[in-house]
């Protein structure tokens, strides 16, 4: 797909992987439509790309039909749709509150969800389009101590992949880009941060040329960094090893 002139959403826009993925996304010549939490690092983001902000907590459930009649009504026609936007929460399972788990769920499996089913008709009505979604090697593999994000990564993953079979005979690329460790203030956030020696956080912008190579060349799927198709193969090949391995040295 050539973004040049294409209209590409991009969710989670305000820091991190979807920031990184907006300026990859400008420099390579599409227009940007920019969601975020943060009305300041969206604006200051759209002046460096001259992208349209568009603001919304997805925590809540009645924002995300809103902000695809915003988009649709504000911008027409949708090309690339980058469902980036995800909150962590990182600690034993039982100390999560019901609301804990329905935010999780929320933000990372129902928006994408949703907002896809929003914009696919516009997506579809494009000569060539695409919906990505950033995903996370924990829902590849499980993650000690991040239950619910590791359960609604997966749930990503395979609406993904079905989404994908779905429109095999359209003009709508479906890829999904799975990241590991990122230097973001993700870690920060979910109220935990990183302390593992190894592997090393990569840099944000390293998943967005992920992405953007994904849109380039029809990827279904990239890990980033590429070794992490390892952990994902011992999972698939031999299951009782995996799982040991993880036991004794997974977690977050």
């Amino acid at each position: 797909m050539d973004v040049r002139g294409a209209l590409a959403v991009v969710t989670g826009a305000s820091s991190g992987i979807g920031a990184a993925t907006a300026l990859r996304l400008h420099e390579a010549g599409a227009r940007l439509v920019l969601h975020g939490r943060d009305p300041g690092r969206l604006a200051a983001l759209a002046g460096r790309t001259g992208g349209a902000t568009l603001t919304a907590d997805f925590a809540d459930p009645a924002a995300v039909p809103a902000a695809a009649e915003e988009i649709t009504r504000r911008f027409g026609e949708v090309d690339i749709l980058v469902n980036n936007a995800g909150i962590g929460w990182a600690g034993p399972f039982p100390e999560m509150t019901a609301a804990d788990v329905r935010r999780i769920v929320e933000v990372n499996l129902l928006t994408p969800m949703e907002l896809t089913r929003a914009l696919l008709p516009s997506l579809r009505a494009r000569p060539r389009s695409s919906v990505m979604f950033v995903t996370s090697i924990a829902g590849r593999t499980g993650v000690a101590g991040e239950a619910v994000y590791s359960g609604v990564k997966a749930g990503v993953d395979a609406f993904a992949e079905s989404l994908r079979f779905e429109l095999a005979d359209t003009a709508v690329h479906v890829g999904v880009v799975v990241p590991g460790v990122v230097d973001t203030a993700f870690f920060t956030r979910r109220g935990r941060p990183y302390q593992r020696s190894s592997p090393r956080p990569v840099p944000a912008d390293r998943v967005a040329l992920a992405v953007l190579r994904s849109l380039r060349e029809g990827r279904a799927e990239a890990y980033v960094p590429g070794w992490l198709r390892l952990p994902v193969a011992v999972r698939g090949l031999m299951p009782s090893l995996y799982r040991t391995l993880a036991t004794r040295f997974g977690g977050s």
